[in-house]
């Protein structure tokens, strides 16, 4: 087991400042090369309280301006994406990824997301409209939906 101090959110972890026990493969291979945390030295501990105010202040930033977000998504209403998919069945030659979702919301003059906080229920492989969600703040989650269109 290792003791990390986390840098940053993680789901079923915790927040920026907590002081976590895991397994070594966890934290070697995912915690500390993605900069998630450091390793628990002494020094590293007083720096504990300077990492949890620096967060509470970026947190409040980050709330406001999850919420402006927020609004301009809601403001985009549908956002068109167009795929490849068979004639006929509506089936798509693949799936829409996260990374397609992204560059869809800003082609359709969206702000710029993170993919990794965009969270599909399943795969999308059919054409229609499909809701998504983007979680921009532990409190700010928003919602729209993606509608999938033959691309020819």
């Amino acid at each position: 087991m290792m003791k990390l101090i986390l840098t940053a959110d993680v789901d079923g972890l915790g927040g920026p400042g907590d002081i976590v026990e895991v397994k070594d493969g966890y934290g070697r291979n995912y915690l500390l090369p993605r900069s998630l945390a450091i390793a628990a030295t002494k020094g590293a501990e007083k720096q504990v309280q300077v990492i949890r105010r620096a967060q509470e202040a970026s947190r409040i930033r980050g709330l406001d301006h999850a919420k402006e977000i927020k609004a301009a998504l809601t403001a985009l209403g549908n956002v068109p994406l167009k795929a490849k998919a068979a004639a006929g069945s509506g089936k798509l030659f693949g799936s829409i990824t996260t990374a397609d979702i992204v560059a869809a919301v800003k082609a359709a003059g969206g702000p710029a997301l993170d993919k990794r906080s965009v969270e599909v229920s399943g795969h999308i492989k059919t054409l229609g409209k499909h809701s998504v969600s983007v979680r921009l703040h532990p409190d700010v989650t928003a919602a729209f939906t993606v509608d999938v269109a033959s691309a020819g």
